[in-house]
């Protein structure tokens, strides 16, 4: 059952994924099972794909809606098994860039992850980001950029938390093609993630038990 809901994600069946999945939990299956073991596996075959190039910008969109339907139904599951909100996450694309496959799949697998994201969008600037932080009270910050020179807009962020008296109140984690480790220490991020699976885990490792 977890290799057909991997295989209903991977080939972007969006109709299927609600059937297969309330199948498997009739079935016996738990939700953490197929959160764990189909439905964030899946995901990750499509980035290696997209990687790889044997996948299209378009495909691994669908993949990604696909996703999104799973965990409409897999989500008051988790809920109600106990599974608490890992806490709350702002995440956006910066300014002066449009690219966003990148930050959506790290967002919907922060949300099958159990925590509670806020998307900004794209071209965010650094003030809006600012006030992001001040509206919603996040734990964590998630920047992406995909081009050299739109990565240099996260520094400005981190600069505009600072000048806002907010740094000290999130932990920021930085992404996209362009981006290193080098990059996020030189700059004073909190953390770096060279894909969606890896920002799941860096996110928890940031946060720890914090909660919303």
């Amino acid at each position: 059952m977890l290799d057909g809901i991997r295989e209903v994600v991977t080939s972007g069946r969006i109709g299927d994924a609600a059937e297969i999945v309330n199948t498997a939990l009739v079935e016996g299956l738990s939700p953490e099972d197929i959160l764990n073991g189909a439905l964030i596996p899946a995901m990750d075959i499509v980035g290696e794909e997209y990687e790889a190039g044997d996948r299209y910008v378009p495909e691994m969109l669908v993949s990604a809606e696909t996703m999104k339907a799973a965990m409409a139904v897999l989500k008051p599951r988790l809920l109600s098994a106990g599974v608490q909100s890992r806490g709350r996450v702002v995440i956006g694309t910066v300014e002066g860039d449009l690219h966003d496959i990148g930050k959506n799949l790290v967002a919907v697998l922060l949300e099958g992850a159990g925590f509670e994201v806020i998307d900004v969008g794209t071209e965010v600037a650094a003030d809006q980001f600012v006030q992001a932080v001040e509206e919603h009270r996040p734990q964590l910050l998630g920047l992406s950029a995909l081009l050299t020179t739109t990565m240099l807009r996260m520094p400005e962020v981190i600069g505009a938390l600072e000048a806002a008296a907010l740094r000290d109140r999130v932990k920021v984690m930085i992404g996209g093609a362009p981006v290193t480790q080098d990059y996020a220490d030189q700059i004073g991020a909190d953390g770096y993630a060279p894909d969606a699976p890896s920002a799941v885990e860096l996110a928890r490792r940031l946060l720890g038990g914090c909660g919303t």
